[in-house]
């Protein structure tokens, strides 16, 4: 049974979404990923003026007369929203935390593929598969995965990147689109080469989470750092330049490793953080992908 919170919740954020989508994204999101190749539709007598190229010679050789293969656009796609539920996502300095921004982001990009008439599925892992909603059409199927997503509560803590883009490649048969919500804190080698796979397979799209104060912390004395995936603390004295210059020096590299990752892999990557406004940082990547693709 969903409480009156989460219901309310829920509502506001499809409201907030739907609007999203129909005022800036539904026309971006369309143009971007459109329908990816030909599929056969009939085959017909030959016309005059008809490309010769597309002549079935089996069925002209049985039949005496010439016939043609006609296609059609293949419009429907399969778009999975891949969603980092571990301990990280509890973390957020700028008035909401990694995982709300995350669930609003899955509603967003899901709302926009419905009305583009796509499937939608969704896969939610920690250290686990924890969830996974297969891909389906319309509404009713997208409000599901809003309410699931938000009513979740994981069972691990821990990031394996490596699982979820493996069970990804298992579970779809068929090119997809695949939305990977995360912020990516886990080990780099055990899953560079998987996004390298995956994106071979699909069109995978990075969207990596970040808050401001895991790029830089403040002087604001001794305090006590706790890691949300091991649970471990730490007490850390943040006047000390030393130590926040070797935190800043060490969040650059792997941010900077992981950037290099995401090239290598030929990864979109749209990076979100919790002090700012995502609607910005999708427009970019809309307006990019389709400069590249000379729409």
């Amino acid at each position: 049974m969903l409480s009156n919170e989460l219901i309310k919740k829920i509502k506001r954020i499809e409201i907030r979404t739907r609007r999203l989508v129909a005022d800036s994204f539904g026309g971006e999101y369309q143009s971007v990923f459109k329908g990816r190749g030909m599929e056969f539709d009939e085959v017909r007598p030959y016309q005059p003026g008809d490309e010769i190229r597309t002549i079935d010679w089996n069925v002209t050789a049985r039949s005496g007369e010439p016939y043609i293969k006609r296609f059609t656009e293949e419009r429907e796609l399969t778009v999975m929203l891949v969603v980092d539920a571990s301990g990280s996502g509890e973390f957020g300095s700028q008035g909401r935390f990694k995982r709300e921004l995350s669930a609003e982001l899955t509603a967003v990009l899901a709302f926009a593929a419905t009305t583009n008439n796509d499937k939608v599925g969704l896969l939610v892992f920690t250290d686990k598969i924890e969830l996974f909603i297969p891909p389906r059409k319309g509404r009713r199927h997208v409000l599901r995965i809003v309410r699931d997503l938000l009513a979740f509560e994981p069972e691990g803590h821990r990031t394996d990147v490596k699982l979820a883009l493996d069970t990804v490649n298992r579970v779809l048969k068929r090119r997809g689109i695949i939305f990977f919500i995360s912020d990516f804190l886990d080990d780099l080698g055990k899953y560079e080469r998987s996004l390298a796979v995956t994106n071979k397979r699909h069109d995978l799209v990075a969207v990596d989470l970040n808050d401001p104060m895991e790029v830089e912390i403040a002087n604001v004395g001794i305090i006590a750092l706790q890691d949300s995936e091991t649970r471990e603390i730490r007490w850390v004295d943040t006047s000390s330049h030393a130590w926040r210059d070797l935190f800043g020096q060490r969040t650059a590299h792997r941010n900077a490793q992981l950037v290099k990752a995401f090239n290598r892999a030929k990864v979109d990557r749209v990076e979100v953080t919790t002090d700012k406004d995502y609607v910005t940082a999708l427009t970019h990547f809309f307006a990019k992908r389709t400069a590249r693709m000379g729409r």
